[in-house]
């Protein structure tokens, strides 16, 4: 376990949508579909997720997603995770991002005021949904640096509240706040450099 103590678990969305739904393609789309698949996320998580876990939600098989899916399975499954009496710590980043799922997940997230971290079949980070202008630079800040400590945030030379900012962030589960040192991380570094 990393020395943060967060633990990844990887979800294969199209392996999901096949075991679940007996299906031979990985498409997602009807309302149904996307409650299937994202009951069967939570099942896991139920299931495999320690004190504080990031979950790597893999899309890249996912050859449709309608906007009534990302709904379901992203929108829904933040909103399951975001409250303080969410059932467990999780943080999630969706994996295999293409515009085929960025768009209609761009779209549910802003109406619901919601943000999430993507990483592109390139293996860019990007931060998508309704987020400040301001939550996007120290997010991007934060996301080129991989970690800041407590001390640094003063000085990051990116504008005034940036201690704000930072917990916002948190707040929002697209950063984490690492229990042991006060530090923030960028969830793709807890999941490339072991944290």
């Amino acid at each position: 376990m990393p020395d943060s103590g967060v633990e990844p678990i990887s979800i294969d969305v199209g392996y999901l949508v096949r075991r679940n739904l007996a299906s031979l393609y990985s498409s997602l789309v009807t309302r149904p579909t996307g409650q299937a698949v994202r009951l069967a996320i939570e099942k896991v998580l139920a299931e495999e997720a320690g004190a504080v876990c990031i979950s790597i939600i893999d899309l890249s098989q996912v050859s449709v997603m309608d906007f009534s899916c990302a709904d379901e399975v992203v929108a829904k499954l933040l909103l399951r995770f975001l409250p303080e009496d969410r059932p467990s710590e999780v943080f999630f980043v969706f994996r295999g991002i293409q515009d085929l799922h960025k768009d209609p997940m761009e779209v549910v997230l802003k109406r619901q005021s919601l943000v999430t971290v993507c990483e592109t079949r390139s293996g860019l980070f990007e931060l998508v949904g309704a987020a400040s202008a301001e939550e996007v630079r120290f997010w991007e800040t934060l996301q080129g640096r991989g970690r800041i400590e407590p001390s640094e945030v003063d000085g990051l030379g990116v504008g005034a509240g940036a201690g704000e900012a930072m917990e916002s962030l948190v707040r929002r589960r697209v950063a984490f706040r690492n229990p042991l040192t006060g530090g923030y991380q960028a969830l793709s570094a807890l999941l490339t450099d072991g944290a």
